[in-house]
């Protein structure tokens, strides 16, 4: 250890011995100053101390901090010691500096994590599909003689109530051959994938803290929501106008890194006339056992995931790779030259006592900051959620209504939005398969009036329930605010 932190000797490799109580950070009084390396070859069944060993390369007073490099074979069986270190290295930069990167360095994505609530119940999902007789992976007989679990109940002949929990699955997973190991694992985590991917769509991914970067940010309204009575600390609701400018991809570097060793089509959108880079992408598995194909379309600003029929329904379609080059040369030369504009509200300071009133399913926390040093650090509230904030709280929260950003909030699913200035809750709600928005708290003796904007009525369950068809959402919306704010003015 004196050696390595007099720079005598460049490597030093511990195990639990020397994972506790020791330091072998970049120390400003040691001589060996270097910037740590820090390989994790062996995590060990125990995430908390795979941790403690982390943190010996990484204390306070040092001159930079360290490179983890979690290190596993292509056994993917492996990804179960991996996970529960990076749940552990999440949670560490939430709780030291308010960063998601201060502890997973973005090494993680949220499918590796396989001890989530959604991959539990992809587990069990996998489990019914395996009675099912629906995997191609292994036979559920031949599962259960070479796991040991038993799953089936004598008494019913089904599925046993309490099935095996996913630390017990991996476990098992492990003692069986690495070409079945690693089919297993291809299918359970497309069940994974899929469940990802829903909630990436919905906004309920919780991907911990994470930073917006702008060219500038202007502060429009600064809004009081409350004043702590014993310290006097302040919890505000900012409008910030943030200006930014797009991360453009250029064309050597898609060449060179995006689809490097992939199987690449040069695409372009025939209605919009853009292009984009299609490479194949990890496949999700419905909860019926279908395996569903998924592409990465890449953009110049952007990536997004397609699944495979919904790529054949749209206006995606190849082209020559001479005119793709000039048309994503052309594209990218025009985002590099343009500054969004985008006016976000923000529930900053003090947020704790007033955490579970924030409305919305977007929880998650931000970073903003631009390059003159401004930063600010909380919770995105929506547009359509401010009146619900404002009535929560009891404050007067006197904004600009955008229609569109209304309209966009009711696309997510169980979306409830308030809308401003009336008593009427909008919500999404999904009858007899199509989208619809359904407003309640209405006057039944306006009912009338409400059809002549467009809406309509069903008896559903003996109830009346009043909708709006969702293509028509922006013009009834807006003539609902403005009914409202006219008898406003009249009263």
């Amino acid at each position: 250890t004196s050696a390595f932190m007099d720079g005598a000797k460049r490597i030093i490799v511990f195990s639990d011995a020397g994972g506790t109580g020791r330091s072998y950070h970049a120390d400003r009084h040691a001589r060996n100053q270097r910037r740590r390396i820090h390989y994790l070859l062996e995590p060990g069944w125990r995430a908390d101390a795979a941790i403690q060993g982390l943190g010996r390369s990484h204390r306070t007073h040092q001159a930079s901090s360290p490179l983890f490099r979690p290190v596993t074979t292509d056994v993917k069986g492996e990804k179960r010691f991996i996970s529960t270190i990076a749940r552990r290295l999440d949670s560490l930069g939430a709780l030291t500096r308010g960063q998601r990167q201060t502890g997973g360095q973005n090494l993680f994505d949220p499918a590796d994590n396989l001890e989530s609530d959604h991959a539990k119940e992809a587990l069990n999902r996998w489990y019914h599909l395996l009675y099912a007789g629906k995997l191609t992976s292994i036979e559920f007989g031949a599962f259960e003689r070479r796991s040991g679990l038993k799953l089936i109940d004598k008494a019913s002949g089904g599925l046993v109530e309490t099935l095996p929990p996913i630390q017990r699955w991996l476990n098992r997973l492990l003692a069986f051959p690495i070409a079945l190991q690693n089919a297993v694992f291809d299918e359970y985590l497309a069940l994974v994938e899929a469940r990802i991917d829903a909630l990436r769509r919905a906004g309920k991914l919780d991907t911990g803290v994470e930073t917006i970067r702008c060219e500038k940010i202007v502060e429009i309204e600064r809004h009081l929501l409350r004043t702590d009575l014993d310290t006097g600390a302040e919890t505000h609701l900012l409008r910030l106008e943030l200006h930014r400018r797009p991360a453009v991809l250029s064309f050597e570097d898609l060449v060179a890194r995006a689809v490097a060793g992939e199987c690449v089509t040069w695409m372009r959108n025939a209605k919009s006339g853009m292009v984009a880079a299609q490479i194949p992408s990890y496949s999700v598995m419905g909860d019926d056992g279908a395996v569903i194909e998924v592409v990465q379309l890449i953009r110049p600003t952007k990536r997004e995931r397609m699944r495979r029929p919904a790529l054949d329904e749209s206006n995606w379609e190849p082209i020559a790779a001479g005119r793709f080059e000039a048309q994503w040369r052309a594209e990218a030369a025009t985002a590099a030259a343009r500054i969004d504009v985008e006016t976000i509200n923000v529930a900053t300071g003090l947020l704790l006592p007033i955490w579970n009133k924030l409305p919305g399913d977007f929880v998650q926390v931000w970073r903003i900051a631009d390059v003159h040093g401004t930063a600010h650090l909380g919770r995105i509230v929506l547009e359509a959620d401010l009146a619900e904030l404002a009535k929560t709280l009891g404050v007067t929260i006197d904004v600009e209504v955008h229609i569109p950003a209304l309209v966009t909030a009711l696309e997510r699913a169980n979306a409830k939005v308030m809308l401003p200035g009336t008593d009427l809750l909008l919500v999404t709600a999904v009858v007899n398969g199509s989208r619809r928005i359904e407003i309640r708290n209405y006057s039944p003796a306006r009912l009338d009036w409400y059809k002549s904007l467009g809406l309509f009525t069903e008896i559903i369950a003996y109830k009346t329930r009043l909708f709006a068809p969702a293509e028509r959402a922006a013009a009834i919306i807006e003539a609902l605010i403005g009914s409202s704010a006219k008898r406003a003015a009249a009263a």
